[in-house]
């Protein structure tokens, strides 16, 4: 049933040969099974997994600060606290809440009257609630154009609560955000199916403009090219580079596009898959999401088997770091090579939630800081730097 109601839902897709004048795509002949075997080598890139694990803690420690910052004068009592469904869940026990609580002074303050906030992270959380609301047209456009880019226009609210922190959603989005625009967005439970799913009622073509084709300027759309770069030290060998050259060369579709005409087996769908992610990066406020956020998307954005292939596919585009635990998916154009994102592409946010790292790290023991930055970059990495991937499927 929900199969069923997934292929019936329509939306305003421009088809990926609309751009032609006859009607008729203008690189149906590029559309060849073109399969390169080539192997490329996972090179660890250390500026990149230093953004990531930037992040260690914060995203515990700032759903605390949310509960607590909720309550009457910023305090809550520890039975209270320790009450809720998502602290066990997050921590597995009270006592691990309450270690990590202690551990963490620059943000909480214990007493035997409860759990506090810091002045400065009653500050900070004052400057971050500003911050929400002068950029909520931003972050509704965004919520938009992602689901926009699915065939259903339609996501479950269980992959959007995946999605939440990256997109800077606030944790009552679903009492706030959508409710408040009623226009845009619904929530509806299709008959048959177990899931709720958040779906977009109005297409806007406005928005229906990939950060690709922005970048464009109002120039030639038809055959634009991913910025690239590699980690340091990471040799290209000349037949990588000449597939890289060539299929960079292929015709574009842009994400917002009906791509149901492209076959799945050609270079010119998997230049159509990597436009998709690329353009799903950027809704992002870090520009990087977690891979295992977006495995359950492939009938939704309309993408073949193994279709997160592509992240390790181009390197040059995307970087997988691995520290923290997890797979991040990072898009390498927003960073220029550093650690800190390019200030064209910062959304206001992410400087909000470097200065909760701050703090965070302030509370930790210079010791320690050093440790979890070797665990980071040395532990997780070990016989990782010669690992290779098929270019081919």
């Amino acid at each position: 049933m929900a199969c069923r109601w997934l292929r019936a839902a329509t939306g305003r897709r421009r088809g990926w040969w609309a751009a032609a004048p006859s009607g008729t795509p203008p690189f149906a002949a590029e559309q060849r099974a073109t399969l390169v075997n080539v192997k490329l080598k996972w090179v660890k890139d250390r500026p990149l997994d230093a953004a990531v694990s930037r992040e260690r803690h914060l995203r515990a420690a700032h759903h605390l600060l949310d509960l607590v910052s909720s309550r009457p004068g910023h305090r809550v009592s520890r039975a209270d606290l320790l009450a809720e469904r998502s602290v066990h869940k997050l921590f597995g026990s009270g006592d691990a809440a309450l270690e990590f609580l202690g551990r963490f002074h620059t943000l909480f303050a214990l007493s035997r009257a409860g759990v506090s906030l810091t002045d400065a992270a009653v500050d900070l959380r004052r400057r971050e609630v500003e911050c929400l609301c002068a950029t909520e047209a931003d972050l509704v456009a965004r919520l938009r154009r992602l689901l926009m880019l699915t065939l259903p226009r339609s996501l479950p609210l269980h992959t959007v609560d995946l999605l939440r922190w990256d997109l800077g959603l606030p944790s009552d989005y679903r009492a706030s955000i959508l409710r408040r625009y009623p226009d845009h967005f619904a929530v509806d439970q299709p008959e048959g199916d177990e899931r709720v799913w958040l779906r977009l009622l109005s297409w806007d073509d406005r928005l229906a403009v990939s950060e690709l084709e922005k970048s464009a300027d109002g120039g030639d759309a038809t055959c634009l090219p991913f910025p690239v770069s590699f980690t340091r030290g990471f040799g290209l060998r000349s037949k990588c580079m000449t597939w890289l050259q060539e299929w960079q060369a292929l015709p574009y579709t842009s994400p917002y596009a009906d791509a149901s005409g492209l076959d799945r087996r050609t270079d010119v769908s998997e230049k159509r898959n990597v436009g998709v992610f690329h353009e799903l990066l950027h809704l992002t406020v870090a520009k990087r999401t977690e891979r295992r956020n977006v495995s359950n998307m492939r009938m939704l954005l309309g993408m073949p088997q193994k279709f997160t292939k592509v992240f390790e596919r181009h390197p040059g585009i995307f970087y997988l770091s691995r520290v923290l635990g997890t797979q991040t998916v990072v898009l390498r154009e927003a960073y220029g090579g550093g650690s800190q994102l390019l200030e064209k592409h910062a959304h206001p946010l992410a400087a909000i939630r470097e200065e909760y790292s701050t703090m965070i790290r302030a509370a930790l023991p210079p010791r320690t800081r050093s440790r979890e930055s070797y665990d980071a970059f040395g532990k997780e990495d070990e016989g990782c730097e010669g690992e290779q991937f098929e270019l081919s499927e």
